[in-house]
């Protein structure tokens, strides 16, 4: 892991848009932003007028998947200058989206970019290097195939914004699965990072969760096609976003711990075969009693963009 970690971990600083524009251009590639939002209101436009300024540079196509948001982020975002699709028309045959790897999974069928590069839009920090430090080892290195955005995770409780706090699920969670049973990833330092670019044609060789656990599944699923060598990290410095409600943040460790447990099964390992359970009970207090409140979280996997059979006629 040590070896992996000096060998595969860069800063956005290593690098410049000038001198990956020349190399973009010297490859022949084209990028894909991809933007998967919901109701974001408060930050769409700032992240896509950031993501817009490397356009006729880094940038080739910005797209916004949006999940039928109902404050208005549709058309902030086009005004911004990012292409709009709704995710429940794009690949309609596979019935209603279900969530944000579900986005990422649909986007692929309306983007052409030989690399994409998706990045959350709750960000409020946004800045054009959230996208070209991404693309630097890929633009860089052949081998690398799978970029991960890592950077310190500010932790706002009430009205102060604490320094360092943030990336719960990833520290509760996620990377005690992986050091666990995927040592060779355990050097990631945001397994979870909703900020990471990779090749079309490795995106389209794997299969995407479509809930929570979509980025650990990639990168297990990566893993597997293409070894640890194939993906690097790098350090972005700082990303403030909207922290998530402890009850919310059990959820997503839920649907993390749902897919670990799914590709544990998958290769049998751990000698785990059972199946994995969707139903998950939570607690919280009603008046004076404490009260039970059951979520069904089904893990739905979307198969991979090479397997998937096209429309005929």
């Amino acid at each position: 892991m040590q070896d992996w970690f000096g060998a595969r971990t860069f800063d956005s600083g290593d690098f410049s848009v000038a001198d990956l524009a020349r190399r973009k251009a010297a490859l022949g590639h084209t990028v894909s932003v991809v933007l998967p939002a919901r109701n974001e209101d408060q930050t769409i436009a700032g992240v896509v007028s950031a993501c817009a300024t490397l356009a006729g540079t880094l940038v080739d196509e910005l797209v916004v998947l949006d999940g039928d948001s109902d404050d208005g982020t549709a058309e902030l975002a086009a005004q911004a200058g990012a292409r709009v699709h709704t995710d429940a028309q794009v690949l309609p045959e596979y019935g209603p989206p279900l969530g944000k790897g579900d986005a990422l999974w649909r986007s692929l069928s309306v983007t052409s970019g030989d690399v994409v590069v998706f990045v959350d839009t709750d960000i409020r920090n946004p800045d054009p290097h959230f996208v070209w430090g991404l693309l630097g080892p890929l633009l860089h290195d052949p081998a690398v195939q799978l970029v991960k955005a890592f950077y310190d995770r500010p932790l706002e409780v009430g009205e102060r914004l604490h320094p360092t706090g943030g990336g719960r699920v990833t520290e509760l969670m996620a990377r005690p699965l992986l050091n666990a049973f995927w040592p060779e990833l355990a050097g990631l330092v945001q397994p979870l990072s909703g900020e990471y670019a990779a090749r079309r044609e490795l995106l389209e060789l794997l299969p995407f969760f479509t809930g929570y656990g979509v980025e650990i599944g990639l990168l297990i699923d990566t893993l597997r096609v293409a070894g640890a060598d194939a993906i690097a990290q790098v350090d972005l410095s700082t990303r403030v976003h909207r922290n998530q409600s402890l009850e919310a943040l059990s959820r997503m460790a839920f649907g993390v711990l749902q897919v670990a447990l799914r590709r544990l099964s998958d290769a049998e390992r751990a000698h785990f075969t059972a199946a994995v359970p969707t139903g998950y009970t939570q607690f919280y207090r009603d008046v004076s009693a404490i009260a039970t409140e059951t979520h069904d979280l089904p893990v739905v996997e979307r198969p991979a963009h090479a397997t998937r059979a096209q429309p005929t006629g």
